[in-house]
């Protein structure tokens, strides 16, 4: 079994939560990394904030490659803005460039907050 209870925790919340719950926890994880990595930049560790905006990005391109921009008029809007997050957050990360790094923590902070509140109005109609 576990032997990290928060491990546990993790795993029973992300195997029970909804699909809308799944995606806010998604977005909620991409702010907590573009934030540790702007806090690395400006502390000049290079390595940490590489490490935070790699993990960023796979998060943007998992979001990328799920989204069906078919299914709904947003969708193509929506992947443009993922692509352009993730070259963003590929030059913060190559120039180190932390007021580009800064300019997406403002926008995946918006895009979360977006997401958190459709998650809650659809918890409501349900």
């Amino acid at each position: 079994m576990y032997n990290d209870p928060r491990a546990a925790y993790m795993d029973a919340s992300v195997a029970t939560a909804s699909p809308a719950r799944l995606l806010v926890m998604l977005y909620e994880r991409l702010v907590l990394d573009v934030r540790k990595a702007l806090a690395a930049q400006q502390k000049a560790d290079h390595a940490e904030a590489h490490t935070q905006l790699v993990h960023a990005q796979d998060i943007v391109l998992e979001l990328r490659a799920s989204l069906d921009v078919e299914a709904w008029e947003g969708g193509p809007g929506l992947a443009s803005i993922y692509d352009f997050l993730h070259l963003q957050l590929v030059r913060a990360n190559i120039n180190r460039d932390a007021g580009a790094t800064e300019g997406c923590l403002k926008l995946v902070e918006d895009l979360c907050a977006t997401w958190r509140e459709a998650a809650l109005a659809a918890s409501q109609v349900a």
